[in-house]
């Protein structure tokens, strides 16, 4: 297969887009409902409702092949959820947040449904079976801008999906284009790379880290070359010392600058924003007005450039520790509870490639110290 040759092109009407919510049975109530429904809410009710349909839905094919159920943050038992990283953890919390708050928002509009179900509304548009639908549109659809229509709410109706399509697995290795044809009114992926014969077809969902692809899309990829460790603020003054006078400006300073998120070890080592941020916090008193010239990369001294190697060294130690605790009450869980092994797992796989991560980076902190000995 050689490069810019189309893998996929799929006619407009094999997606499943709000345009097909608005021509089934659901539009009119879609259309005189206040407020609009989001997009999203279409989608998702069109999905419970066809699955409930069984043999009689058109798009029976299709739902079969769907996942029974889905490894998002959001699904995963409380005890596991506990397990992962903290900014994961974090996210994963108001993930499920988000999703409990959309169920019960969406309600009365599922019940204004009941005319056209000889079944009780709330047996079907459980919360169980909305969260199923959720998943499949946040972890499957395809980006597709479609123009605005009267009857949605003004959130951007940007989602579809794509049978066949979504099959197709992710690399981090392989370059695609994936866009609607406006001419062939196809949505198509073309390769960048080429690809040999018999060899197994990749899409890439982007440039995402481990902890990203789990929170949208539930895997982890290995040796994936974005993955990475973040280092949150109170981990970020963790070995500082705390007689420092001036340490909440400077943490004020790296907030005003934008310099207290996204600190990073990667597999190259500390992101080069993680050590900016820890060498304007290792400043001394009397460099403290250099503090514009860390910010700009440049080196004050040789005392703060090996303190704040030191202070890195130190929390990928406490990382490293933190994440070898983990996996071994991850064994524990495992051999205990068998109703877990697979969501363990996941978090197992999660932990291990960011301890390969550490080990990396503890490598070659270990080396840019030894330059300052």
């Amino acid at each position: 297969m050689i490069e810019g040759q189309v893998i996929i092109s799929l006619p407009e009407s094999c997606l499943l887009t709000t345009d097909t919510v608005m021509r089934s049975y659901l539009g009119a109530y879609v259309a005189k409902w206040q407020p609009h429904p989001s997009p999203l809410l279409a989608l998702c009710t069109f999905l419970v409702a066809e699955k409930h349909a069984g043999t009689r839905s058109p798009w029976k094919p299709y739902l079969e092949i769907l996942p029974k159920a889905y490894t998002c943050p959001v699904c995963l038992e409380p005890e596991v959820v506990n397990l992962l990283p903290k900014p994961l953890k974090a996210r994963a919390r108001e993930q499920r947040t988000h999703v409990q708050e959309f169920f019960t928002s969406s309600r009365d509009f599922f019940s204004s449904l009941q005319p056209l179900f000889s079944e009780a509304v709330e047996n079907i548009f459980s919360y169980r079976a909305l969260l199923w639908a959720w998943c499949t549109v946040n972890t499957r659809a395809v980006y597709m801008k479609l123009r605005r229509r009267q009857g949605f709410s003004a959130e951007p109706d940007t989602c579809a999906l794509a049978p066949y399509l979504d099959l197709l697995n992710h690399s981090p290795d392989v370059q695609v284009k994936a866009a609607f044809n406006e001419e062939t009114r196809c949505y198509e992926i073309r390769t960048v790379s080429s690809c040999r014969q018999h060899e197994e077809v990749f899409i890439c969902y982007g440039p995402h880290d481990n902890q990203r692809l789990l929170l949208e899309y539930g895997f982890v990829s290995p040796r994936n070359p974005h993955a990475c460790v973040y280092v949150s603020e109170d981990m970020l003054v963790k070995y500082l010392p705390s007689t420092d006078k001036q340490m909440n400006k400077k943490i004020s300073i790296l907030k005003d600058h934008g310099f207290i998120e996204n600190l990073t070890f990667g597999w190259d080592g500390p992101s080069w924003r993680l050590l900016t941020a820890l060498k304007l916090l290792c400043l001394e008193a009397s460099e403290f007005t250099c503090w514009k010239k860390v910010l700009l990369g440049e080196i004050i001294s040789d005392t703060n450039e090996k303190t704040s190697l030191d202070i890195a060294q130190k929390i990928c130690h406490y990382f490293i520790e933190e994440t070898n605790a983990v996996l071994q009450k991850v064994s524990h869980i495992k051999d205990k509870d068998v109703a877990l092994v697979n969501q363990l797992t996941l978090v197992e796989t999660l932990r291990t490639e960011e301890l390969k991560i550490l080990q990396a980076s503890t490598e070659l902190l270990h080396n840019l110290q030894t330059a300052f000995t």
